[in-house]
């Protein structure tokens, strides 16, 4: 039965923007939402990330390029994409079939799957903020990729083409260093080429994540901190759901978005996929001036973001346990290669180191839809854009329970592949 007709109590597992974005819409539709979470609001990967908002970069992590590392460049703890010596066996299989996709076929048939969602980033979050939010997007009208070299960024233009080649909106300037250096004087005299991307914008992540919480809860929404979810249980009718040292507790339909721990209740209801924890590493710096945009340095895979009187500075892809500690290394890693690229940046005055876990999966699509189950729903496994497309997942996701009609862009996204 649809929203339209009925209210539905609904819980979402994940204060993250996936979940939050998720309860919001749902409350659009009249929905009574119960948000859990195992931490609190952006306790995960939805806090120190790079707060990037670029649909038009927002492609599938599986790419040939990928293929290129080696063994031995995977294993060293400097690599921009790192997996330790001690692999499980699920990361195994997970990294097998993230090799298998890495194919220029198969990047090419998931990006043109991701084309229809990218188009609904940017408006998801006019919804949010028309709709009372109080946060703010910013436009990045000097968001650049930059490199040392001309050669270098031939990389980034041919993908370019290959995004605009499947239907992907993408505008874009060709500078030199001397131009580029003109427009964000933060790059240093070590750049030699760069590419201005139009049309993009940024967030605080953090900030703006709670401000979505605040609005589901203003609306009428709970959010329970604290609260990991155990098991979730199909009963006549509805769904029932249990957290650590409680009963289970009725609700009408669930949707699970709970990231890197997304499989561990969804597999029950069909949903096989692998989701493994991809972790990225950031940290903030003092700058001379903060840049007035994102800058992005691809051949090292370090984006860095203004963020008030701040840089964050991020990077990293590092297949491990989500649980696991920070490792040092790695922050180092991304210091070294950001140090001679940047000018007036104070990387030995850093604050806020941290390491979180972005959902992974093996094709570099999202598990977005209805599971085996009529009450039980998942939405995670975004990679590297769940903050670009976490609100496009809520609005869609959330007609889809209320109308009981799966919309044309989550085709793609069949959590039961």
């Amino acid at each position: 039965m649809a929203l339209e007709t009925e209210p539905r109590r609904v819980a979402v597992v994940g204060a993250g923007m996936v979940g939050l974005s998720t309860a919001w819409f749902l409350q659009e539709h009249g929905a009574d939402v119960t948000v859990f979470d195992r931490r609190d609001v952006a306790a995960g990967a939805s806090w120190g990330n790079a707060g990037w908002l670029t649909p038009g970069l927002a492609t599938p992590l599986p790419e040939p390029a990928v293929l290129s590392y080696g063994v031995r460049a995977v294993l060293s703890p400097s690599s921009p994409v790192y997996v330790p010596p001690s692999a499980n066996p699920d990361l195994l299989r997970f990294l097998a079939g993230f090799a298998r996709n890495s194919t220029a076929a198969r990047w090419r048939r998931a990006m043109e799957s991701l084309v229809p969602i990218n188009g609904r980033a940017l408006p998801s979050f006019d919804a949010l903020l028309a709709g009372g939010v109080q946060a703010e997007t910013r436009d990045a009208g000097s968001f650049l990729a930059a490199y040392r070299t001309s050669a270098e960024r031939r990389v980034l233009l041919e993908e370019i083409e290959h995004i605009r080649a499947a239907g992907q909106e993408l505008e874009y300037d060709v500078l030199t260093g001397d131009e580029a250096r003109e427009v964000e004087p933060a790059l240093s005299e070590e750049v030699g080429a760069a590419i201005r991307l139009r049309g993009q914008r940024f967030i605080d992540p953090g900030v703006f994540v709670h401000a979505l919480a605040d609005s589901v809860r203003a609306r009428g929404g709970k959010i329970r901190a604290g609260a990991a979810v155990t098991g979730v249980r199909d009963e006549p009718g509805g769904v029932a759901v249990r957290t650590t040292g409680s009963d289970f507790e009725a609700f009408d339909t669930v949707v699970i978005a709970s990231g890197v721990w997304l499989g561990e209740l969804a597999k029950r209801f069909g949903v096989r996929s692998l989701v493994q924890a991809g972790r990225g590493y950031s940290f903030s710096v003092p700058m001379d001036r903060v840049p007035d945009g994102p800058v992005y340095f691809p051949a090292q895979r370090v984006a860095c973001t203004p963020l008030g009187d701040r840089l964050r500075v991020a990077g990293m892809m590092e297949f491990r346990r989500p649980e696991a500690a920070l490792d040092p290394r790695r922050i180092k890693a991304i210091v070294e290669a950001a140090r001679p690229l940047l000018r007036g940046a104070d990387l030995d005055a850093r604050r806020d180191e941290w390491v979180g876990s972005r959902p992974c999966t093996r094709d570099g699509l999202p598990l977005i839809g209805a599971t085996r189950s009529p009450h039980v729903f998942a939405a995670g496994g975004h990679g590297m854009w769940g903050i670009t497309l976490g609100p496009a997942t809520g609005n869609l996701l959330a007609e889809m329970i209320a109308t009981g009609r799966r919309p044309v862009e989550l085709a793609p996204f069949d959590p039961l592949r």
